[in-house]
């Protein structure tokens, strides 16, 4: 072997293992690197914020309302649907005890409207409805048929009636009744209200019930609320009852607890308490909420 062979063969095992040094070294710096831009990519990613949750679009409004609020609350409806562009609204209509039932049992709404106080408190003490507010207030009246206006002219003349229709008495209007015949006891006897109560042929679940039999001519006299007996004097005759004797009713309204709608809910509990909700419920015989009032 010559001495141009052997200094070959250094040379190789030199470039050899500078090439390995050098494959070394770039893999050496290549870690860091790759560490760095994974740690970059993380702190990217943790740093882009996240996309906030839509909130579902409410375009249904579920309304249980005392019977006594069918006339006012549709009209209102008409009115609130076209400042809330495509929102349906059901109307759940019945007696107050009715409805207190229902939601006691489940029953599905967003917004509760009470002819009484009672019952409503009832639904606060169960946790089914939140901070109620009275929005209304209604009068009790005598509506008497056309064939028997003639007899019935004040309450003192109820006995002469051969047909009485009342409310149930866990009706607010029922309860009403009974309480307004307690009353009138004081002056016109004792037993003023069992003479009455001798007279009744039925008792009704809801005060539109009641409206409507003696409307009909089922009944000679009734009692209902100022408010169902508007625009009906064609068909009946109002009889006021003396202030002294009569009660006046307290209309509560609050959001149920379960509503599934509950912006919307808020939005009408809004506008029945709003000037322009006021003048609707003016205009359909309610009183203002305010002021004094006998309460039962």
């Amino acid at each position: 072997m010559n001495t141009s062979d052997l200094s070959l063969g250094a040379y190789g095992r030199r470039r050899s293992v500078s090439f390995a040094s050098r494959r070394r070294s770039a893999a050496g710096m290549l870690v860091p690197l790759t560490i760095f831009a994974l740690l970059f990519l993380s702190a990217c990613k943790q740093s882009k914020p996240e996309p906030k949750p839509q909130a579902p679009h409410e375009d249904k409004l579920v309304i249980f309302a005392a019977a006594s609020l069918r006339n006012a609350f549709t009209s209102m409806g008409e009115d609130f649907k076209r400042s809330h562009p495509g929102v349906a609204i059901r109307f759940n209509f019945a007696g107050t005890q009715e409805l207190r039932t229902q939601l006691e049992q489940g029953a599905e709404s967003d917004v509760f409207a009470s002819a009484d106080q009672r019952h409503m408190g009832e639904l606060v003490k169960a946790g089914r409805v939140t901070e109620p507010v009275t929005f209304a207030r209604n009068e009790p009246v005598l509506v008497v048929a056309k064939e028997s206006a003639g007899k019935i002219l004040s309450v003192a003349d109820l006995p002469k009636a051969t047909r009485v229709i009342i409310g149930v008495p866990e009706v607010p209007i029922g309860r009403y009744t009974l309480q307004i015949l307690d009353r009138a006891s004081v002056t016109l006897g004792a037993d003023f209200r069992a003479r009455v109560e001798a007279k009744v042929v039925s008792r009704e679940l809801n005060v539109r019930q009641v409206f409507s039999k003696v409307s009909l001519g089922e009944a000679d006299v009734g009692f209902v609320y100022r408010t169902d007996a508007q625009g009906a004097e064609d068909r009946v005759k109002l009889v006021a009852i003396p202030s002294d004797i009569n009660v006046i009713a307290d209309y509560p309204i609050a959001n149920v607890t379960t509503a599934k709608h509950l912006a919307l809910a808020r939005s009408w509990v809004a506008y029945v308490l709003s000037v322009g909700g006021q003048n609707a419920l003016r205009k359909a015989g309610f009183m203002a909420p305010s002021g004094s009032a006998k309460t039962p």
